[in-house]
């Protein structure tokens, strides 16, 4: 079967559905969570929140990763397509499913929280609005262009990471891949919450913006981590990868139906695998 036809057949699957339904899912809890870190003290307390996201994210994606391969995140999603491991369908759903999670968790945090708390905060003050639900905003005398750049690193770092978990051509993963995904998230916040609010994650960043209606600088938020993970994926995929090889590099330009995992085609996995499904 070849991939046109399977992109095609994703819009009469009902497993693809079921999949952004998940990840719809899994990004309303993240925010929820996620966002939720800040409140409930007077000064910003980094460690929680790092570990907030961190933790968050390894649940999320050890819950929904059979189901839907456990994205959770627009840049990890446009990894995927850009590599050749899911179809534009799923890509526009899950996207499309994060971006609407997102907005959701906030209204829902917004409804939970906004009445009482953070009346003490000031943008200026600790890079958060007063009731700011965790608004990404850059950090004092941070420009724009050193924004963008912060959020291509830490990206990078983290798509490779869900890259290198997911390489079904490696035999040297043990442990936990949902884990290390979350500790890269954790890792990014610990370096540079103060910098950029360490999103990574343009939904995450998406949804507090819209809710608030302040889409100050909204721009890094999304192409940082898009260039990010583009970047992540092409140079895992084609220069570190257990396959990796002047072959592959040259099937993903030449071959309608490359697979990247250089199996039959009609053997991959229906659910693109992202951290699970590794050895022990």
């Amino acid at each position: 079967m070849s991939r046109l036809q399977t992109t095609l057949l994703d819009l009469k699957d009902l497993n693809v559905y079921r999949a952004t339904l998940a990840e719809f899912l899994g990004v309303m809890f993240l925010v929820i969570i996620g966002c939720a870190s800040p409140y409930g003290e007077r000064t910003i307390d980094h460690t929680r929140i790092s570990l907030s996201f961190g933790m968050s994210v390894a649940t999320i994606v050890w819950v929904i990763n059979s189901v839907s391969g456990g994205h959770i995140n627009p840049a990890v999603t446009l990894a995927m397509l850009v590599t050749r491991k899911i179809t534009m369908v799923r890509c526009i759903l899950y996207i499309g499913a994060q971006m609407a999670g997102a907005i959701i968790g906030i209204l829902i945090l917004k409804g939970l929280i906004c009445n009482w708390q953070l009346a003490y905060y000031t943008r200026e003050q600790l890079n958060i609005t007063e009731c700011g639900l965790a608004l990404n905003t850059l950090g004092k005398e941070v420009s724009p262009g050193q924004g963008f750049g912060v959020e291509v690193l830490i990206t990078f770092m983290l798509v490779m990471t869900v890259f290198a978990t997911c390489d079904q051509s490696r035999t040297d993963l043990h442990g936990s891949g949902p884990l290390a995904i979350g500790l890269a998230v954790t890792i990014g916040h610990l370096g540079f919450i103060e910098i950029t609010g360490a999103s990574m994650n343009p939904a995450r960043s998406f949804g507090p913006a819209v809710v608030l209606g302040d889409y100050t600088n909204q721009w890094v938020y999304w192409v940082g981590p898009f260039v990010g993970a583009i970047l992540a994926g092409v140079v895992y995929e084609f220069l570190f990868a257990g396959n990796a090889g002047t072959t592959k590099v040259v099937e993903f330009f030449t071959e309608v139906d490359y697979n990247p995992e250089n199996e039959p085609f009609d053997e991959y996995p229906k659910t693109p695998r992202v951290a699970s499904d590794i050895p022990t």
